[in-house]
C-alpha cells in the first residue's frame, strides 16, 4: 500500500517539473539594420497563480556564470541593457507568448539568449535548456527595381521599387528615387516597403542610371539598388574604323572622308553605330551591296589586296525600327612612280630626250641638267622642255641645242606624294661631238671588219692571178695563122684595145669545193711568141703572193698541180676573157680604160 502511494507521488513531481517548456528556433540570422521577430511559445504549470496574477517575461544575453541586465522585459520599473533598450521588445501577452522583436539589428547583438518567466509564488523559471543563437551579418539585401527591358521615347512609363522584408511589427523604411531622369517631386522620399516612379523617357536618357534607396531609422544604415535605363533610339554616331596593311591601330573616319591606300595593300573597314535596339549593318559600293567578309559580323569589310578598279565610294548603312543612318567614304588607290626612260636620240639641231612615268596620282616629271633643275614648260636658245599628262601617265621631252659635251650629266626624275624615282643618261662624244658609247663602239667595230674583208679580197685576187700566170708558162699548140691584112691596112694585134684587165670578177662565198671547173666565157689566147709576151712574163714575175690570215687555201700549189686541181679554189671564181698586150710605148693622148667591178 505504501509503495504504490510513493510511486504516485514521484510520478506527479516529475510531471510538474516537465511542464516548464519553451518552443523557439535554435538559430536566428538577421542583417544589420534590419528588423525581425523571433517567434516563441511558453508552457508552465498551473500552480501558485490565478488568472489575475500578472506574468513577467525576461530575455537575457547568456553571460555565464552571471547574467547581466535583461535585454527586454515587460516588468515595470525593471532596468534593461542600454545597448538594446528600445530595440528589443517582448511581443504579445507574456503569459502565452515569449516572442522577441528585434529592430535595427547591430553587429554586436550577435549572442546566445535565454528566457525567464515569473508568475505567482511557484512559477519562477529560467529556461536555460531552451536557448537560441542570434547572428547579425552585414547588410547585403537590396531593393528590387522593376523596369521594362526597353523604354520607348515619348511614351510614359511607371517603374516600381520594393523592399521584401515585411513584418507588421517592424518599422517601415524610407524609399526614395535618385537619378537624372527623376524630377524633384519624384525624388521625394516615401515611407513604405513599396514605391513607384512614373516619367516619360527621352532618347538622351538611354544608359543613364536610376537608383532606389532604402533608409532605416538608424543613422547611416541604408541599402540601394541601381539600374541602367535602356531607351530605344534610331542609329546615331555612325563611324568607320580603318586598319591598313595589317596594322592593329584603328583610324576613325567621319562621313565624306577620303581614304588613300597604296595599290596592293590590304584594307579592313569596320562600321560602328550607336542604336537601341542594335542596328543591322550593311556595306555597299557604288550603290551595290557588298557581301560581308564575316557573315556573323556584317559591319566588317575586308579587302585583302587593293586594286585600281576598287576605287570609288563605299557606304555603310545602319538601320533599326526607329530609323537609319548612312556613312560614306571615298577610296582612292595610290602608287609610287614607275619610271620609263629616259631615252635620247640625236637630231640635226642637237639632242632630244624623252621620259615617261606612271603613278597614282599622276607624277610630276622634271629634268636635271648638270646642277640645273628643269621642270614645267621651258624654252630658250639652249633647250626646250615640254610636258603633258593623261590619267596616271606623265610625259616630258627635252631638246638640247647647245652645250653638249661628254661630261654632261642628264637625268629624269618622277615624283608624287608616295615616292620618287630617277633615271640617268651617259653621254659620249662622236664625229659630231656627241653619241652614245654603244653607238661609237659599233662604228669602230664595223670599220675594222670592213677593212679586214677588203684586205682578204685583195690577197685572194693576187693569189688567183698568180695561179693564172703560172698556167700561161705551159707550151700550147701552135695557133693557126692569122689572116693577112688587107692591102694598105696596118697589122692588127690579137687583142683589142677595148680588152680590159679584169672584165668580170665574181666572188662566191662557199664552204666546200666547187662541183665543176670554171669555164672561161671566151677562149683563152695563148701568149704570143713576140717581145710582148716576154714583157708580160717579165711583169708577171713582179707579182708575188702575200702572206695573210684570210679564209682560203692554206698553201700555194706548184704549177704542175695547179693545172689538175682547179677545184682547189673554194671562195672565188676569176674569169679573164683576155689580156691586152703590153705596149712598149703608149701613144700620146691615150688613157687606160677599165671595166666595171661587180660584187655579187
Amino acid at each position: 500500500m505504501f509503495l504504490p502511494l510513493f510511486l504516485a507521488m514521484l510520478w506527479g513531481g516529475s510531471q510538474a517539473l516537465d511542464s516548464f517548456k519553451l518552443q523557439v528556433q535554435e538559430f536566428v540570422m538577421v542583417q544589420e539594420g534590419l528588423c525581425m521577430v523571433v517567434p516563441c511559445s511558453i508552457f508552465y504549470p498551473s500552480r501558485g497563480w490565478s488568472p489575475t496574477t500578472p506574468a513577467y517575461g525576461f530575455w537575457f544575453r547568456d553571460q555565464t556564470p552571471k547574467p547581466s541586465l535583461p535585454v527586454a522585459t515587460n516588468k515595470p520599473d525593471q532596468d534593461v541593457d542600454t545597448s538594446t533598450q528600445g530595440r528589443f521588445q517582448l511581443l504579445g501577452d507574456p503569459s502565452e507568448s515569449c516572442s522577441l522583436l528585434i529592430r535595427e539589428a547591430h553587429l554586436e547583438d550577435s549572442a546566445v539568449y535565454f528566457f525567464r518567466f515569473e508568475r505567482g509564488d511557484y512559477v519562477k523559471y529560467n529556461f536555460m535548456e531552451y536557448k537560441f543563437y542570434l547572428e547579425v551579418t552585414a547588410l547585403t539585401q537590396k531593393p528590387e527595381i522593376y523596369v521594362p527591358e526597353i523604354l520607348q521615347p515619348g511614351h510614359q512609363v511607371t517603374l516600381f521599387c520594393a523592399f521584401n522584408w515585411i513584418f507588421d511589427e517592424c518599422p517601415v523604411p524610407t524609399l526614395s528615387w535618385i537619378g537624372n531622369t527623376v524630377s524633384p517631386h519624384e525624388a521625394s522620399s516615401r515611407t513604405s516597403y513599396f514605391s513607384e516612379l512614373t516619367f516619360t523617357p527621352r532618347p538622351q536618357d538611354h544608359n543613364t542610371e536610376l537608383t532606389c534607396r532604402v533608409d532605416f531609422s538608424r543613422e547611416g544604415v541604408s541599402t540601394e539598388n541601381t539600374v541602367r535605363l535602356s531607351v530605344a533610339y534610331a542609329p546615331e554616331n555612325l563611324k568607320v574604323m580603318v586598319s591598313q596593311a595589317n596594322r592593329t591601330a584603328l583610324e576613325n573616319l567621319e562621313s565624306g572622308a577620303s581614304l588613300r591606300v597604296l595599290e596592293g595593300q590590304s584594307l579592313r573597314l569596320l562600321c560602328v553605330a550607336h542604336s537601341n535596339p542594335p542596328a543591322q549593318l550593311s556595306w555597299a559600293r557604288l550603290g551595290r551591296t557588298v557581301s560581308p567578309s564575316q557573315p556573323s559580323d556584317p559591319g566588317v569589310l575586308e579587302l585583302p589586296q587593293i586594286q585600281t578598279e576598287q576605287e570609288g565610294e563605299f557606304t555603310c548603312r545602319a538601320q533599326n525600327p526607329l530609323g537609319s543612318q548612312n556613312i560614306s567614304l571615298s577610296l582612292f588607290v595610290v602608287s609610287p612612280p614607275q619610271l620609263l626612260g629616259p631615252s635620247c636620240s640625236q637630231e640635226d639641231e642637237g639632242l632630244r630626250c624623252s621620259c615617261s612615268s606612271r603613278a597614282r596620282p599622276a607624277p610630276s616629271l622634271r629634268w636635271r641638267l648638270g646642277e640645273r633643275l628643269l621642270e614645267g614648260e621651258l624654252s630658250n636658245a639652249s633647250f626646250e622642255v615640254a610636258s603633258s599628262s593623261a590619267g596616271p601617265w606623265a610625259n616630258s621631252s627635252l631638246s638640247l641645242r647647245e652645250g653638249l659635251s661628254s661630261s654632261l650629266r642628264l637625268s629624269c626624275e618622277a615624283l608624287n606624294g608616295h615616292g620618287a624615282q630617277s633615271g640617268s643618261v651617259l653621254l659620249l662624244p662622236d664625229e659630231k661631238g656627241l653619241a652614245s658609247g654603244a653607238f661609237a663602239s659599233g662604228i669602230s667595230l664595223g670599220i675594222g671588219v670592213t677593212t679586214l674583208l677588203f684586205l682578204c679580197f685583195i690577197l685572194i685576187l693576187v693569189r688567183t692571178l698568180r695561179k693564172k700566170w703560172t698556167q700561161a708558162k705551159v707550151p700550147a699548140p701552135a695557133p693557126a695563122p692569122a689572116p693577112a691584112p688587107a692591102p694598105g691596112e696596118a697589122p692588127r694585134s690579137r687583142f683589142s684595145r677595148r680588152s680590159t684587165i679584169l672584165d668580170y670578177i665574181n666572188v662566191i662565198p662557199k664552204a666546200g669545193p666547187l662541183k665543176q671547173k670554171a669555164k672561161p666565157s671566151s677562149p683563152s689566147q695563148p701568149p704570143p711568141a713576140d717581145g710582148h709576151s716576154l714583157e708580160a712574163r717579165k711583169n708577171q714575175k713582179e707579182l708575188h703572193p702575200v702572206s695573210h690570215n684570210c679564209p682560203g687555201p692554206k698553201s700555194s700549189l706548184p704549177a704542175s698541180e695547179a693545172e689538175n686541181n682547179q677545184e682547189e679554189l673554194h671562195y672565188a671564181v676569176l674569169n679573164f676573157p683576155g689580156l691586152r698586150p703590153w705596149e712598149t710605148q703608149r701613144p700620146e693622148g691615150t688613157h687606160p680604160e677599165y671595166a666595171e667591178i661587180q660584187f655579187h
